[in-house]
């Protein structure tokens, strides 16, 4: 931890040479606490080009931010959004079909609790990436690129596969409020089998200032504990000042560095870092604990649930974007993490996934409503894939990126609607196939930020946020 009192050795600033040290050490940024994870290493960033004539439609620019729940490992869509009761059982699985509050139209039954609020929900049953492996699959769903090469298991960030996340372009595009983050991602980074992280989360070639704030948190009976967030219980807003002041004066005597246009980017970032943490009103968004017993339940308090509803206070208060991963814990089955159910499916569905995206999803999708807040919040509950059509052996279903099923909800999205279809065994679109880079366009749509909106990569050539088609219909 950065202390003001070192040693009696000093420096000509009469700073001790230890003090700056152990500023160096910490990155910079770090007073007493992992700012460095907040504020990242500084990268090159250059400015988008907005189209000089935005789009027109009722549904252009209505939200004024996204709340993202992602849903790692491929839920199947047979037994979530696209059941299938005329099939054998070996496709439609153990469970059948529940009507919803919008008529003719059933989810599966282990989602009751959607069903109710279906009137507020889009599906989209044929969403495609023709990409059988998490991390190629997911990188496509997470930029809107697809992976080179497809079909790439436990893939790595880096060219040619740098495309940045949907948060690092709407964090880019849209920008964010004073005093917080302008996209979160939450509570955890999705990672590969072997440890390593996904592609795709990060800003890729906008560099490192642009990338979402990842929060590493974890979930208490009291809420969720952030360290990046929470102040040590020996370190007040007092000494959090004199240490920016210390930091200050560091910097005021790297002469040297007055023309560095990385060093003036980092100056910019610590003082975002300190900003949120002096500000006990931006950290109060952070605290799901203030909220009443009654909301916490009804959202579940699973790590799923809470984060949902941090999710909600974070967009209240003005972030942006908000990803909220169903992430690899430490106590998920190594044969069946998450929702890549290859064995079991049905009791893993039945016990330990379903019941805590129904609630989350359908609490969120409530709770923004009750609030007014749903009309200018969009949301997407989505994943990498969907499940192959028929239970193997195991009672599992494989990888399937052929076809598979999303839910959308506010933000300009036409509730109580289905787009397109699937075959009927749930392998192959029907019709209304959506891509990737079709959901893509449509999320900045709705955002305010057409897709033919440019930012530009390291050499200074234009890129398209999306090469995609807007989602007319289901607006």
């Amino acid at each position: 931890m950065l202390r003001l009192l070192g040693s009696p050795s000093r420096l000509c600033d009469g700073r001790s040479r230890r003090e700056i040290m152990r500023i160096g050490g910490l990155g910079l940024l770090n007073a007493g606490l992992n700012l460095g994870g907040l504020t990242r290493a500084i990268g090159q960033a250059s400015a988008a080009t907005l189209p000089t004539s935005a789009a027109s439609g009722s549904s252009f620019g209505r939200a004024k931010s996204c709340i993202v729940m992602f849903l790692m490992g491929g839920p199947p869509q047979h037994s979530t959004w696209d059941p299938k009761p005329d099939a054998t059982a070996a496709v439609r699985g153990d469970f059948g079909p529940i009507a919803t509050n919008v008529p003719g139209l059933s989810i599966c039954e282990l989602f009751p609790k959607t069903a109710r609020v279906a009137d507020k929900i889009c599906l989209l049953r044929a969403m495609s990436t023709g990409d059988n492996a998490h991390s190629s699959s997911g990188y496509y769903m997470l930029t809107g690129r697809p992976h080179q090469p497809m079909n790439f298991e436990n893939a790595n960030p880096g060219p040619p596969n740098d495309a940045p996340s949907l948060g690092a372009m709407a964090g880019r595009l849209v920008g964010g409020h004073e005093g917080l983050p302008p996209t979160v991602t939450l509570p955890h980074r999705i990672f590969n089998t072997d440890g390593s992280v996904w592609p795709g989360q990060d800003a890729g070639f906008l560099g490192r200032s642009s990338d979402p704030w990842l929060l590493n948190a974890m979930l208490t009976p009291e809420g969720y504990r952030i360290r990046e967030i929470d102040l040590p219980a020996d370190l007040d807003t007092a000494r959090l000042t004199r240490r920016m002041s210390l930091l200050d004066h560091l910097q005021d005597g790297l002469g040297a560095l007055d023309g560095d246009s990385t060093a003036r980017l980092l100056d910019v970032h610590a003082r975002q870092a300190f900003d949120l943490l002096r500000s006990p009103a931006a950290r109060r968004a952070f605290r799901v604990e203030l909220e009443s017993e009654a909301t916490r339940a009804r959202y579940g308090k699973t790590p799923f649930g809470q984060g949902a509803l941090l999710a909600r206070r974070l967009v209240e208060s003005g972030v942006r974007l908000v990803q909220v991963n169903w992430y690899r814990a430490l106590d998920e089955p190594p044969n069946n993490p998450c929702w890549d159910s290859h064995v079991g499916e049905s009791a893993r569905l039945k016990n330990v996934l379903a019941p805590p995206t129904d609630s989350a999803f359908s609490a969120l999708v409530a709770d923004l409503d009750e609030r007014g807040l749903l009309d200018e919040t969009l949301v997407v509950c989505m994943a990498e894939f969907g499940r192959s059509p028929r239970l193997d052996a195991a009672g599992g279903r494989g990888h399937w990126g052929s076809v598979f099923s999303i839910a959308m909800a506010g933000g300009g999205i036409r509730g109580g609607h289905v787009y397109g279809s699937s075959d009927k065994i749930g392998a192959t679109p029907r019709d209304g196939r959506v891509r990737p880079e079709d959901l893509s366009a449509t999320i900045f749509h709705c955002l305010g930020v057409a897709p033919d909106a440019e930012i530009k990569d390291p050499f200074g050539r234009p890129y398209p946020i999306s090469r995609g088609e807007v989602l007319h219909a289901i607006l």
